[in-house]
This record gives C-alpha cells, structure tokens and sequence, in this order.
C-alpha cells in the first residue's frame, strides 16, 4: 500500500488496520510528504512489517529491493493519491519509491484519489486520470462531501470500509465468469415527423459504465443503447435501436437467454400516436399532441416464465424511496437503483451520481462519486444479491 501526501494519510492507518483484520499481508510505502502527516511507527506498529520509504536503500538495493517489493504484492493500492501522485504515475516519473513501485508493478493497481474538488475537476486531472485508467489503474472513489480546507465537493477519500470491500471483492475470482448479462441503457427517440423527435436528458453513461463493470466481474454482455454520443464498451454486444418499441423488442427477444437484466436505459414512457410522413409546418398559434402509453420492458422482463434477475432503474425528482420501493413491488423486480435527477449533482449527462439501492428486505446508499466506480460498486451488489438468490 503506497500513502502519498495528504491529510486523507490519517484514513489509511484505518485502512491497514482493517486489512490486517481481513487476514490480508500489509507492506507500507510512504512517500516523504505523507511522513509530513503520519509518522512510519503507526503503520509499522498496524502492519506488523517495517515501512519503506527510501528508493536508494544501501541495505536491501543490492537485492534490488524496490523490484522484490513490487513483485511481491498481488495487489498495488496507493491511498490517498494525491493529484501529484497520479500526475507523476501518468507521465511515467518515478523519483521516489512510490512512483518507482507503480511503474515496476505487474499486479492489479488500484488507487484512492484524495485532493480538493477544485484539484479533482481540474482538466489536466481529469485528462490524468484518464491515462491511468488506459493503463489498468482501478479507481476506487472518490466521494462527495466536506474537505478538510472547508470547501465541498468531490474529492474525499472513499471511506476504508469501502476501500476494504472493493479490493476483497475485485481480488475474489471473477465473481459473474460466465454470466450472460443483458443491459440496456441510453435514451429513447420517438419521432414526431422526419425531423422532430421527443427524448429525454439521458446520455447512457451509467449504464455504458455498468457494461464495463459487469465485463471486469467476468460477465459475457449484451448492451442494448438507444442514441449516445459514447464509443462502444471493450469485450461487449453492442445493440443499437432508436424507439422504445425497438428496444422493447431487442430486450425481450434476448430476456431468456440472459441470467441478469439491468434496465438502465431511460425509455420513453409516451409516444406520439401517429408520425406524420412529412415535416409538420409552424402554421396554427397552437398544436395538440396525442400520446400513447409504451410498452413497459421492466415489467415484461419480470414477469416472464423463465424470467432473469431483473434489476430497475428510478430517475426521480421527489419522494424518491417511496417511488423507487412501489417500482420494485408493482413491477416484481429483484432490485431498483433509485436516483435524484434534476439537482446541482449527478443526474443525466453528469460524470457523477448517487445511488439508493432497494431490495425486497434491504438497502444501501452508494455515496456520490464517479460513474464507473458506481458502476462498480452496483455491479458488488447485484452479483451478491444473484448469488444469494440462486443458492436459497
């Protein structure tokens, strides 16, 4: 575990200690800041291993230390990482242990970012983490809310009980190898005429991140996308359609074939009774429209004989839980990620969101952070709810 410098180094005391608890073998990298916050003694008093934290160590350099080290972990995590931190580790800079770790690494690297949420939306921060994400790097948060500098905002280090779960999950075997899972995600166009449309905000971001999720969990996926303006996920089946009665059709055709079912595409719940064939001209002050009801693809996929683990989305401006917990009734679905939209964050077309997560007998808060750690984390819960179901 690598700790660069940042007030959130007093998080990853909690982070070995709980570690160490999980029966996991701890060895303690510390970069020269990060000293500045923490002293060695406590992590080497929490990990029972002496810390390291000289590149040139006369003692063991011989052995090529630094490479033994590397090649010892299974898994490389840096908590917290700085925005120096993963700026470096982008650009290949390797002037200290830490930075010199990452790049003899050939384990999983997973890293817990940490910085004010000015630093965090910085573009070259952004563009960062990007790189690093090419590379393999995992991220693992980070979440919104108070800083230490009194502003608020994304960049908190995820919580260590979070941290914990995440890598105890991802070093498990695949937990979904095999499983067919069947997605869908992006909006629904209905047309009005040859031009016009009725959609909705949309951008199928979070269900492409859940894709991608499911992929990494070993799954074989099926994505079923309206219109995005977003490059196909790796290793994925992707099925493009355009209306809801199209997708209704590409989903339901494929249900049976498919254990899981994610319905994260924000399909129209109305559509123009008629399209007209040619464009409509601007004439009349006023115009009707008539609307009619569309097909409801959750439900169909619920309640169907063999039907697969059927996971909902609810997009909801108020009364979230009580909306969110009649749709998992009423529709006879195995779980809902319920989310506010139309607020400052996440939502539609947002890099970030929330989720509320419900059960039948449970429930979990998913805090604010990045799409694809989201997906991640909603994708731990399903495949436990899934397992757990089958094997009752």
């Amino acid at each position: 575990m690598g700790v660069s410098g940042g007030i959130a180094a007093y998080k990853a005391a909690e982070l070995v200690r709980l570690l160490r608890k999980e029966g996991v073998d701890v060895r303690v990298v510390m970069t020269s800041a990060a000293m500045q916050f923490i002293t060695p003694l406590t992590f080497q008093a929490l990990s029972g291993q002496p810390v390291h934290s000289e590149l040139l160590n006369a003692d063991v350099e011989n052995a090529m230390g630094h490479i033994s080290l590397a090649r010892w972990a299974d898994t490389f995590l840096i908590a917290p990482a700085t925005a120096n931190c993963l700026a470096k580790c982008a650009h290949g800079l390797a002037d200290d242990l830490l930075s010199t770790l990452y790049l003899a690494a050939t384990c999983p690297v997973y890293m817990a970012p940490a910085m004010n949420q000015a630093m965090w939306n910085k573009p070259v921060t952004q563009e960062n983490i990007q790189k690093l994400q090419a590379h393999g790097v995992r991220f693992i948060g980070p979440e919104a809310g108070d800083q230490a500098c009194g502003e608020t905002g994304l960049g908190r280090m995820s919580e260590p009980t979070g941290i914990v779960r995440q890598l105890l999950s991802a070093s498990a075997q695949q937990p979904l190898a095999g499983v067919k899972v069947l997605i869908s995600a992006g909006p629904t166009r209905e047309p009005l005429d040859p031009v016009r449309y009725i959609t909705n905000r949309s951008s199928g971001k979070m269900g492409y991140a859940i894709a991608s999720a499911a992929v990494r969990a070993g799954a074989q996926v099926t994505l079923v996308s309206g219109p995005v303006a977003l490059p196909a996920p790796d290793n994925v089946t992707v099925i493009t359609v355009e209306t809801a009665a199209q997708m209704y059709d590409a989903v339901l055709s494929r249900a049976v074939g498919h254990a899981i079912y994610i319905g994260a595409a924000a399909v129209a719940d109305y559509s123009p009774a008629m399209v007209q064939p040619e464009k409509i001209k601007k004439q009349a002050q006023q115009t009707s429209l008539i609307l009619q009801k569309t097909k409801d693809i959750l439900a169909a996929v619920a309640n169907l004989d063999r039907h697969p683990f059927t996971v909902g989305f609810a997009a909801e401006t108020h009364d979230l839980e009580n909306y969110a917990l009649s749709k998992l009734v009423q529709k006879n679905l195995d779980m809902i990620a319920a989310n506010w939209v139309g607020q400052a964050q996440g939502g539609f077309d947002s890099d970030q969101n929330a989720l509320q997560v419900f059960w039948p007998g449970g429930q979990e808060m998913l805090a604010m952070t990045d799409k694809t750690q989201l997906a991640e984390q909603l994708i731990r819960l399903i495949t436990e709810r899934f397992h757990e179901k089958n094997t009752a």
